[in-house]
């Protein structure tokens, strides 16, 4: 796969069911799903809640098969984006505006788009809001919108073990970026062609971009970056290539992989100390609000991946902003007494 994803996570949610409520608040549809030990599990874990009965095979691991297409890919890509990085005192500021524009937008695509509605279907979103985030997720380029989301299941119900496509305890470079460079594990194609995936499979905005994906990823993610300023305000087309195109998506391609290898490495554990991932404030501003992820991995089904809301956290600002417009609902919240309930139970005391 010569891109990358939003994955990360674990939950350890019990099976209990939950009980939903609908406390008031700005968007009146806002959900809050409970059960009594402190733990979230709406109907929608089914196919992203950790499996604890998973267990890794005996013997010796299979060999790695480096995929040398992704190899050279991969370096060619940030070679050009570390060419970009000395052509931006070129680039006027409407071009660095602009820039800035096209990251959050991709980054959006992911974090609001392919993470948090369909993967775990933490709240839902009308047509228009999900057509903007099929083509953010295009421009994004980190593989089609159900791939990332199945595999991102994947990776939530088998977490730091073979079936996991991005396995942190192998290291930070293979979670970071060589797990793109090399092929699956056989245990991470076996337990995703097992996921109940109906929901991807009937969405029409989801099957669209994945039957018309290389045509979209070439128009959004470097037709389109790369024209527009060109043609509005008269940017040289070398230095629009370089800046808003190539260094762009190298810089969300990068905060992407740094939720799956930094923020499962540094960091604290305030939610739950059994399990790897961290609190980090970088990886949470460098990705628009993803590095809450101890949380996040203790409360998957949370819309906000963290108990402060919109701080820092741009992208459920985006989901609040489109819930006040009418184009979301039924965002899933833990309540506040369940995140204390947790933090006493299993949290590192770190917070």
């Amino acid at each position: 796969r010569g891109s990358s994803k939003f994955i990360r996570g674990e939950t350890t949610a019990n099976t209990a069911k939950a009980n939903l409520t609908r406390p008031p608040s700005l968007c009146k549809d806002r959900l809050k799903a409970e059960v009594p030990n402190g733990d979230v599990l709406p109907e929608s874990a089914r196919e992203d809640a950790f499996d604890h009965t998973y267990k890794e095979k005996e013997g010796p691991k299979p060999p790695r098969i480096i995929v040398w297409k992704n190899v050279i890919l991969m370096t060619l890509l940030h070679i050009g984006a570390l060419y970009g990085v000395f052509v931006v005192p070129s680039a006027s500021r409407l071009t660095l505006l602009w820039s800035v524009l096209c990251f959050l937008i991709s980054a959006l695509g992911v974090t609001a788009g392919a993470h948090r509605l369909w993967s775990h279907r933490s709240y839902k979103a009308t047509l228009p809001l999900r057509i903007f985030l099929g083509v953010a997720n295009s421009m994004a380029f980190q593989n089609d919108i159900f791939e990332w989301a199945r595999d991102h299941r994947v990776h939530h119900k088998y977490s730091e073990t073979d079936a996991d496509p991005h396995n942190a305890v192998r290291g930070f470079f293979f979670s970071h970026i060589g797990w793109l460079l090399v092929r699956k594990h056989p245990d991470v194609i076996e337990k995703g062609r097992k996921l109940e995936l109906t929901d991807l499979l009937t969405d029409k905005v989801v099957m669209f971009q994945r039957k018309y994906y290389k045509l979209s990823v070439l128009v959004t993610c470097f037709i389109i970056p790369t024209i527009v300023p060109w043609y509005l305000w008269g940017e040289s087309l070398w230095v629009a290539y370089f800046v808003p195109t190539l260094l762009r998506y190298t810089l969300v391609l990068n905060a992407t992989w740094l939720v799956n290898s930094a923020a499962h490495m540094w960091g604290n554990r305030p939610y739950d100390k059994n399990i790897n991932p961290r609190e980090n404030k970088f990886v949470t501003f460098s990705a628009i609000g993803e590095g809450f992820h101890n949380y996040h991995h203790t409360f998957p089904y949370d819309y906000a991946t963290s108990e402060f809301g919109c701080k820092l956290n741009l992208t459920t600002c985006f989901i609040d902003f489109m819930c006040f417009l009418g184009l979301a609902k039924d965002r899933k919240k833990v309540s506040r007494e369940l995140v204390l309930a947790r933090i006493q139970r299993t949290g590192d005391r770190s917070g």
